[in-house]
């Protein structure tokens, strides 16, 4: 059923608080165990998130057991909460999603197979930020994202970017960045972050816009280079990077950041009781340091404050889509 976009982000925000201000209860029953739903494929940053808050939501209120991630890749993540959608709201069943998927996807599909009231938004779980890197497709003396605009704008036919696929946040901060800055850079859409930064590093693309975190071991050894990076301030992870920002592109900018959701008729005890289990899981100092690694930095929240975030999002990205000028055909 689609929903007019106007009132997309404003019907979600409103029923994940008037869950959350619901009565607190406790859970009536200790789950056995939990399945986490992530719509990319294993091996990213964000199935790290899924990945280290599952295994410790084990021996607690919420449920007794470690939790478990079940990958549903494909369609920019949207199987995944489809998915979610459609399983049992006791909170035996929860879905990991990028914001996009309720702050930009509304703008650029013209039609979801999911309505924001489907997902009731229970944590944050990690924040992070894009960045663009090179690979040796691009000449070694382009070290800076001055001169990889100019080598693209002398290079039209070698000028393209790979993102996780069509319709991501990667792929249009480099789509806003082209428009900016008045470059044509071709898109070169992937199933995923990980196969694209395969055919960066081998040469096949000529730069990716990605999870920063997940270039760092490619950094490390040289076979990449970041030139920027979408926070609002430099990357912990990347402190030599300065930011679009810091280069003259303030819009191109995004601290995305990874949810967990429940199914629309999850009650508010059991949103509290999976909330208070994962903002538990988050500041635990093996998940803080493993998702590090991965150049992600954990942060929980309560439910209303990610709504909240999540309806600012959609409010700055419909503008800047429409001046992007992209549409998903499907």
């Amino acid at each position: 059923m689609y929903m007019h976009r106007r009132n997309f982000i404003h019907a979600s925000g409103c029923a994940a608080v008037a869950g959350w201000l619901a009565p607190s209860m406790v859970l009536a029953q200790t789950l056995e165990q939990v399945k986490v739903l992530y719509g990319f494929p294993a091996g990213s940053a964000g199935d790290s998130v899924a990945r280290r808050v599952a295994e410790k939501l084990g021996g607690t209120s919420y449920t007794k057991n470690p939790g478990y991630v079940e990958n549903k890749p494909g369609a920019g993540g949207r199987i995944a909460v489809e998915t979610l959608k459609n399983s049992a709201p006791d909170g035996s069943v929860l879905a990991l999603a990028p914001v996009s998927a309720f702050s930009v996807y509304p703008h650029i599909y013209p039609k979801l197979t999911y309505k924001p009231e489907d997902a009731v938004p229970v944590s944050i779980g990690a924040i992070m930020i894009h960045g663009l890197a090179v690979g040796p497709m691009v000449p070694p003396e382009v070290r800076t994202l001055k001169d990889f605009l100019a080598w693209a704008k002398a290079n039209p036919g070698k000028a393209s970017y790979g993102s996780p696929g069509s319709g991501s946040l990667p792929h249009l901060l480099g789509a806003l960045l082209g428009l900016r800055a008045n470059v044509e850079l071709k898109h070169v859409p992937y199933r995923g972050v990980v196969p694209s930064i395969t055919d960066l590093v081998g040469g096949q693309v000529a730069a990716t816009v990605n999870p920063s975190g997940d270039y760092l071991q490619y950094v490390k050894n040289g076979r990449l280079r970041v030139l920027a990076t979408s926070g609002k301030r430099r990357s912990p992870f990347l402190p030599d990077v300065p930011t679009f920002t810091e280069l003259g592109y303030p819009d191109v900018t995004a601290e995305e950041w990874f949810g967990f959701y429940a199914p629309a008729k999850a009650t508010a005890a059991t949103v509290a009781s999976a909330n208070a289990a994962i903002t538990a899981a988050l500041k635990d100092k093996s998940v803080i340091d493993s998702l590090a690694v991965t150049g992600l930095v954990a942060h929980g929240s309560t439910p209303q404050e990610m709504a909240a975030d999540q309806k600012a999002e959609y409010e700055r990205w419909g503008p800047l889509v429409r001046q992007i000028g992209f549409t998903a055909e499907s």
